[in-house]
């Protein structure tokens, strides 16, 4: 009797006398496929002893029955002998390794990339707060840098500045090097003021008027008098010196205050 392996078409010669009618199942010894193999249709025996199988689903990696030898090697084919497995046999083709141990074999890599997703969200956040911290401090420098020409530009944050304890000068022209000094001309004491009006802005602008006062120990205004600068715009960056007097001035002055006059004063 001829065998052909449904998989791979390997011929197999054996003992058809070893096959019952209804059949057996035997596994190919080359690629080792199982199917069920029909035997012939033998002549009534009632000495014949051949445990009849019944016809089993084909299993994938299942061993048969462990009272059915099944064939292991070619049985009587051209090139090689026949030879005759049992089940004991059989079991030494199962697989190394359960669907458990595959499975776990999946999750470790599935795992291995929940944890390097999770350390690249950290650091993506850590990255973004860094950012956030580091945008804050240049704008808090810029800030306080830059007061002056950002109160030029925007007057309503002269108050924020002023109350942060920050002097701004939202005109963008200030003063420099002001000093007084006490003079005498005909017999009376001559306070005279002198300094230089300086255009700290990037554009030009207009020199207002001056006012001085003169304070006591208290800081208390004792009197005051505004003047007309020598100058009545400035470019950026220039600067243009003053000098104003006043005769007979007030017993108890002991400071001056010089600042542009407000609208009205």
């Amino acid at each position: 009797m001829i065998l052909t392996c449904p998989q791979c078409a390997t011929k197999y010669t054996v003992d058809g006398s070893k096959f019952p009618a209804a059949g057996r199942s035997v596994r190919c010894a080359k690629c080792g496929h199982v199917w069920h193999q029909i035997g012939p249709q033998p002549e009534p025996d009632p000495e014949a002893e051949i445990e009849v199988h019944e016809p089993e689903p084909e299993p994938s990696v299942a061993a048969p029955s462990r009272h059915t030898p099944v064939i292991d090697e070619p049985a009587h084919s051209v090139d090689e002998p026949p030879s005759i497995v049992t089940q004991s046999r059989v079991a030494a083709f199962a697989p190394s390794a359960t669907m458990d141990d595959e499975f776990a074999a999946d999750e470790a890599p599935v795992a291995t990339s929940r944890a390097a997703a999770n350390w690249g969200g950290r650091i993506a956040v850590l990255g973004g707060w860094a950012l956030l911290v580091g945008l804050v401090l240049v704008i808090g420098w810029a800030a306080v840098s830059f007061r002056d020409v950002i109160a030029t530009w925007l007057p309503q944050t002269t108050s924020f500045y002023s109350a942060a304890g920050l002097p701004v000068n939202a005109r963008g022209i200030d003063f420099a090097d002001v000093s007084r000094q006490l003079e005498s001309e005909d017999g009376q004491q001559v306070l005279a003021v002198t300094g230089r009006i300086v255009n700290r802005s990037t554009h030009e602008l207009t020199v207002p008027l001056v006012r001085v006062a003169l304070l006591d120990g208290d800081h208390r205004e004792l009197y005051h008098w505004t003047f007309v600068p020598g100058v009545s715009t400035l470019k950026p960056g220039q600067s243009s010196k003053f000098r104003t007097r006043l005769s007979s001035p007030p017993v108890g002055t002991r400071d001056i205050e010089v600042r542009f006059a407000k609208a009205g004063e």
